[in-house]
Protein backbone atom coordinates (compact mmCIF):
# COMPACT_ATOMS: atom_id res chain seq x y z
CA UNK A 1 0.00 0.00 0.00
CA UNK A 2 1.60 3.16 -0.89
CA UNK A 3 2.05 6.21 1.32
CA UNK A 4 -1.20 8.29 -0.04
CA UNK A 5 -3.60 5.41 0.15
CA UNK A 6 -1.85 4.77 3.68
CA UNK A 7 -2.25 8.48 4.95
CA UNK A 8 -6.15 8.53 3.89
CA UNK A 9 -6.87 5.76 5.86
CA UNK A 10 -4.92 6.99 9.43
CA UNK A 11 -6.51 10.18 8.50
CA UNK A 12 -10.00 9.34 8.29
CA UNK A 13 -9.58 7.02 10.84
CA UNK A 14 -8.47 9.37 13.33
CA UNK A 15 -11.61 11.71 12.30
CA UNK A 16 -14.00 8.93 13.09
CA UNK A 17 -12.09 7.92 16.48
CA UNK A 18 -12.66 11.57 17.27
CA UNK A 19 -16.04 12.20 17.08
CA UNK A 20 -16.82 9.15 18.43
CA UNK A 21 -14.78 10.53 21.07
CA UNK A 22 -16.30 13.76 21.27
CA UNK A 23 -20.09 12.27 21.45
CA UNK A 24 -18.80 9.55 24.52
CA UNK A 25 -17.56 12.80 26.54
CA UNK A 26 -20.85 14.38 25.54
CA UNK A 27 -22.79 11.36 27.28
CA UNK A 28 -20.49 11.05 29.99
CA UNK A 29 -20.70 15.23 30.83
CA UNK A 30 -17.23 16.00 30.13
CA UNK A 31 -18.52 18.62 27.24
CA UNK A 32 -21.99 20.17 27.76
CA UNK A 33 -23.04 19.17 24.45
CA UNK A 34 -24.37 22.46 23.18
CA UNK A 35 -23.83 24.68 19.92
CA UNK A 36 -20.18 25.25 21.19
CA UNK A 37 -19.78 21.28 20.08
CA UNK A 38 -20.51 22.17 16.53
CA UNK A 39 -17.10 24.26 16.39
CA UNK A 40 -16.04 20.61 15.44
CA UNK A 41 -18.23 20.50 12.10
CA UNK A 42 -15.44 22.68 10.44
CA UNK A 43 -12.89 21.28 11.94
CA UNK A 44 -13.83 17.59 10.53
CA UNK A 45 -14.61 19.15 7.43
CA UNK A 46 -11.79 20.71 6.84
CA UNK A 47 -9.56 18.16 7.78
CA UNK A 48 -12.10 15.62 5.32
CA UNK A 49 -10.70 18.60 2.60
CA UNK A 50 -7.36 18.43 3.02
CA UNK A 51 -7.26 14.53 3.42
CA UNK A 52 -9.88 13.76 -0.24
CA UNK A 53 -9.92 16.73 -1.78
CA UNK A 54 -6.15 17.90 -1.46
CA UNK A 55 -4.70 14.40 -1.31
CA UNK A 56 -0.65 14.64 -1.92
CA UNK A 57 -0.73 18.51 -2.15
CA UNK A 58 1.37 20.68 0.59
CA UNK A 59 -1.66 22.30 1.56
CA UNK A 60 -2.98 18.76 1.97
CA UNK A 61 -0.41 17.53 3.97
CA UNK A 62 -0.29 20.95 6.80
CA UNK A 63 -4.27 20.62 6.90
CA UNK A 64 -3.39 16.85 8.13
CA UNK A 65 -0.64 17.71 10.13
CA UNK A 66 -2.62 20.31 12.04
CA UNK A 67 -4.83 18.39 12.50
CA UNK A 68 -3.02 15.38 13.47
CA UNK A 69 -1.43 17.32 16.18
CA UNK A 70 -4.97 18.33 17.59
CA UNK A 71 -6.01 15.00 17.89
CA UNK A 72 -2.59 13.91 19.26
CA UNK A 73 -3.75 16.38 22.38
CA UNK A 74 -7.06 14.17 23.24
CA UNK A 75 -5.20 11.40 24.91
CA UNK A 76 -2.22 13.99 26.45
CA UNK A 77 -5.37 16.09 27.71
CA UNK A 78 -7.56 12.89 28.80
CA UNK A 79 -4.21 11.11 30.50
CA UNK A 80 -3.34 14.01 32.68
CA UNK A 81 -6.99 14.58 33.84
CA UNK A 82 -8.03 13.19 37.02
CA UNK A 83 -10.41 10.26 37.41
CA UNK A 84 -9.34 8.39 34.05
CA UNK A 85 -9.40 5.80 36.18
CA UNK A 86 -12.58 5.98 36.86
CA UNK A 87 -13.85 6.29 33.71
CA UNK A 88 -12.54 3.30 32.42
CA UNK A 89 -13.78 1.56 35.48
CA UNK A 90 -17.43 2.96 34.70
CA UNK A 91 -19.77 1.50 32.11
CA UNK A 92 -18.18 1.83 28.86
CA UNK A 93 -15.03 2.56 29.79
CA UNK A 94 -12.94 0.22 27.58
CA UNK A 95 -14.48 1.90 24.46
CA UNK A 96 -13.42 5.14 26.20
CA UNK A 97 -9.98 4.27 26.88
CA UNK A 98 -10.06 2.38 23.83
CA UNK A 99 -10.85 5.28 21.76
CA UNK A 100 -7.90 7.64 23.26
CA UNK A 101 -5.63 5.17 22.80
CA UNK A 102 -6.12 4.30 18.94
CA UNK A 103 -6.34 8.23 18.65
CA UNK A 104 -2.93 8.74 19.66
CA UNK A 105 -1.75 5.86 17.42
CA UNK A 106 -3.37 7.12 13.98
CA UNK A 107 -2.64 11.14 14.79
CA UNK A 108 1.14 9.95 15.46
CA UNK A 109 0.97 7.81 12.38
CA UNK A 110 -0.41 10.19 10.35
CA UNK A 111 1.72 13.02 11.76
CA UNK A 112 4.94 10.67 10.62
CA UNK A 113 3.00 10.39 7.41
CA UNK A 114 2.75 13.91 6.56
CA UNK A 115 5.80 14.83 7.71
CA UNK A 116 7.00 12.31 5.04
CA UNK A 117 4.95 13.71 2.15
CA UNK A 118 5.72 17.08 3.38
CA UNK A 119 9.95 15.64 2.59
CA UNK A 120 8.94 14.35 -0.30
CA UNK A 121 7.57 17.28 -2.49
CA UNK A 122 9.97 19.96 -0.57
CA UNK A 123 11.66 19.95 -3.86
CA UNK A 124 8.73 21.18 -5.59
CA UNK A 125 7.97 24.74 -5.95
CA UNK A 126 4.34 23.92 -7.61
CA UNK A 127 5.00 26.79 -10.06
CA UNK A 128 7.02 25.72 -12.90
CA UNK A 129 5.13 22.24 -14.52
CA UNK A 130 7.17 19.22 -13.96
CA UNK A 131 9.00 17.79 -16.90
CA UNK A 132 8.81 15.06 -18.76
CA UNK A 133 11.02 12.64 -19.86
CA UNK A 134 10.30 11.83 -23.71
Amino acid sequence: MNQKVTLIITSLLSMLLLTFHLADDITRGFEKGGLSNLTAVPIVVAWLCGTLVLAERRSGYVIILLASLLGLAVPVIHMKGKGIGEIARSSGGFFFAWTILAIGVTALFSVILCVLGLWRTSGRTGLAPRSSSQ
